[in-house]
């Protein structure tokens, strides 16, 4: 439970909420901010929205996000035919991908660039689960396109662009589907967890956070890819959060050892940008691995795993 403090608080009036709490019997850890400071109260027993023990998050089959296992969703930035999703699906199912990711609505920086095939896509990425038996997640972009995105989707994917889109967060809480948030471009964590809240008001628990990088002044790569929130959101919330190295980083040889290290962090997940020909791809191909350099990933990210007490999820009927 986050409690937020009104502007201009002082110090005094921190500590007195700080030390109602702990009369309560549990824990304050004030987070001062630009504007405001916001204290989490760690330890609820139930009368807010804290709670003592991790989400894990159910998907179908039996597959979990939170848990023991990390889960790996990879595919495309974009699905752009039938052939190119159906390639790229039974290339990372092949590798150890759990679920599918593919983009049939993309929110583009520029109007002119390819902004996917719309409900066309979503069809391609039904025909895909259909024949490799991955789970999907995709992304969608305002009311309407939640509403389509969860007919068709397990887990509906919101954002960095709309992490503080509060009227879609509330529509998102209101639909009982997986939820996979990702931190805005230039959100705080405080913000992340602050967004989660809105969907976690509106009755859904299934909430999965993303930290996918935030905008730097080094042009070295295209976000800063700030590992340290794996670590941040699993001391300050009880939510399983992900790690995306693909746009973490931005370039195709940095996205491995990122994904390395976010394992090694303690992310509950990863999401990577794949693609059967990336040199030919609509939208992010200069960060899509191969399908080669994919399965390197996933051979590295389970001896990580391994050496930590956990396991990468292995797809339905593969034994792990």
């Amino acid at each position: 439970m986050l409690i937020i403090m009104r502007h201009g608080a002082d110090e005094a009036e921190i500590r007195r909420v700080c030390d109602t709490i702990e009369e309560m019997g549990y824990q304050s850890r004030p987070m001062p901010g630009r504007q405001r400071t916001t204290v989490g109260l760690v330890g609820n027993d139930g009368r807010g929205e804290w709670q003592p023990e991790p989400t894990v998050v159910q998907l179908p089959g039996g597959l979990t996000v939170g848990g023991t296992d990390v889960v790996v969703m990879a595919g495309p930035c974009s699905v752009e035919s039938e052939a190119q999703i159906l390639a790229a699906a039974r290339a990372v199912r092949s590798a150890g991908a759990t679920v599918l990711r593919g983009g049939a609505f993309k929110p583009r920086s520029s109007p002119y660039s390819f902004q996917g095939l719309g409900r066309k896509g979503l069809e391609l990425l039904e025909l895909a689960r259909r024949e490799t038996g991955l789970l999907i997640i995709t992304e969608a972009m305002d009311d309407e396109g939640l509403e389509l995105v969860s007919e068709t989707a397990d887990i509906v994917q919101l954002g960095a662009r709309n992490m503080q889109n509060y009227s879609l967060l509330k529509q998102a809480g209101r639909q009982k589907k997986p939820v996979l948030l990702k931190r805005g471009l230039s959100a705080t964590i405080q913000e992340l967890l602050l967004s989660a809240e809105y969907i976690l008001a509106e009755g859904n628990p299934n909430v999965i956070l993303c930290e996918r990088g935030v905008r730097g002044f080094d042009t070295s790569t295209r976000n800063l890819f700030d590992l340290s929130a794996v670590a941040v959101v699993h001391g300050l919330s009880h939510l399983p959060i992900i790690a995306d190295p693909s746009h973490g980083t931005g370039h195709r040889d940095m996205v491995t050892p990122m994904a390395r290290a976010a394992v090694a962090a303690g992310a509950d997940g990863l999401l990577v940008e794949v693609h059967p020909q990336p040199d030919r791809a609509l939208s992010d191909g200069a960060q899509s691995l191969y399908p080669e350099q994919f399965e390197r990933l996933m051979v590295e990210a389970r001896a990580i795993a391994e050496a930590i007490g956990r396991r990468i999820a292995a797809p339905a009927g593969v034994a792990v």
